[in-house]
């Protein structure tokens, strides 16, 4: 028997809102620390190192955000099907709004050596975790709260704050990035974190306002919870969570390389200043605004698995057309590129993701099942993509075709695991 709930229209416009900007001000901290890693981190904490090392380095501490996502998502995870969702969106937002504040008072190498990158590291691990838990109980508020036939469209508004927060974080680093190098380099770069307290502020009131999931509600009140969710997630749903995971590989690696390599890609091979990138990035993150619903919607209407195979394969095949128009120089042709890549076929995968994942799970576990299988991915695709691209880029002599590879073999991956997934837009959430 479905226990699906359908709430009246406006409580579940007052769950989507609550979730899209709690989500956009969590996705601005980690976006901010993307921009940074690109464009100061090498030159404040590893300044020891030659240009290419200082840059791996940097990179390297962004990817730990990474490894730390899959932690966060297994412990939130847990407690979020055993207690509820609410609770941990609001603990999620707390770690991060925290932990980008603290990166934003560090001391620099040349002031406490050594201890300067760990600390970052530390920062960015907590920054991880935090981003790990917030993802699921985010999504699955907006799906469970959602009718069948409009859960795409609902869920993608969640999914939407991640561009939100990319051009708040965009936007502010690039006001700041416009000053005189030597002033960005000695406090430019610290007010875009430490502005992210009052951020944390205003998303913990929205946060505590939000209502439970109604399924989760009836869930908890038909039984108990299962002790360890993670065990049944992986008793049950074991073929969801590899698909899952595979569906991510095009999505994320596509996302930081055209969100994070493209500075260092740009600055590296002097084709354009790092403000008109950051320029280029706001313009690309209102059309995802725009892509990210639509495709949310268009799911609900043709299936998740059509709109998400669309995306995939156009990016396969706008990859090597991306990288002709970057090397042109122009800005236009760099505004359009990225436009196209993240507000089209980014957004194709992207925008039905969230109701996707939800589906493949059972509401007792979705938590931990959805978190698991989106945020297991996160290291081995986003978190270590710019590191990949940077090397192939350093191995062929600036030739861009290596990267255009490496993300047609995610595409592969991406295009196999959405293909053996069954279709979901049409069941009721159990």
């Amino acid at each position: 028997m479905s226990q699906q709930i359908n709430l009246n229209p406006r409580e579940i416009r007052k769950v989507v809102v609550a979730g899209f900007v709690g989500t956009a001000i969590e996705w601005y901290d980690f976006f901010l620390y993307g921009a940074a890693a690109a464009l100061v981190f090498n030159e404040i904490f590893f300044p020891s190192l030659d240009a290419f090392a200082g840059q791996l380095a940097s990179f390297a501490t962004f990817a730990v955000g990474f490894f730390a996502r899959p932690v966060g998502g297994m412990v939130f995870g847990h407690y979020g099907d055993r207690i509820g969702r609410k609770s941990m969106l609001v603990i999620s937002l707390a770690l991060m709004g925290v932990a980008t504040f603290l990166i934003g008072l560090l001391p620099t190498y040349n002031q406490i050596g050594i201890w300067a990158p760990v600390f970052l590291v530390a920062l960015r691990f907590i920054q991880g975790f935090g981003v790990g838990g917030e993802w699921g109980g985010a999504v699955l508020l907006a799906a469970e709260h959602a009718e069948p036939g409009r859960r795409g469209f609902y869920a993608s508004f969640i999914q939407m704050g991640a561009p939100a927060g990319q051009l708040l974080a965009s936007g502010v680093f690039a006001a700041f990035a416009a000053l005189p190098r030597e002033q960005f380099l000695a406090w430019g770069w610290r007010v875009p974190f430490l502005l992210g307290i009052f951020l944390l502020a205003v998303g913990m009131v929205i946060r505590l306002r939000i209502l439970e999931s109604p399924l989760f509600s009836r869930v908890a009140a038909a039984g108990p919870p299962p002790k360890i969710p993670l065990f049944e997630v992986l008793a049950k749903y074991p073929k969801n969570v590899v698909l899952a995971m595979g569906a991510r590989m095009a999505e994320n690696v596509s996302f930081y390389l055209f969100t994070v390599f493209i500075l260092s890609y740009a600055k590296t091979m002097k084709l354009f200043d790092s403000q008109v990138v950051l320029n280029a990035m706001l313009v690309a993150s209102v059309s995802q605004m725009i892509g990210i619903p639509f495709f949310g919607a268009l799911s609900d209407k043709l299936g998740r698995r059509p709109v998400y195979l669309f995306g995939a394969a156009g990016m396969a095949l706008f990859i090597f057309p991306f990288f002709t128009m970057v090397q042109t120089a122009n800005p236009l042709a760099l505004t359009l590129a990225l436009c196209i890549g993240l507000g089209v076929f980014h957004s194709a995968m992207y925008g039905p993701q969230a109701a996707f994942f939800s589906e493949l799970f059972g509401t007792r576990v979705r938590y931990s099942g959805a978190s698991l299988g989106y945020q297991l991915a996160s290291p081995l695709a986003g978190g270590i993509a710019p590191m990949i691209a940077t090397s192939l880029l350093q191995s062929s002599a600036g030739s861009p075709s290596p990267v255009a590879w490496y993300l047609i073999a995610m595409v592969a991956i991406t295009l196999l695991a959405v293909y053996f997934c069954r279709e979901t837009s049409k069941e009721e959430l159990g």
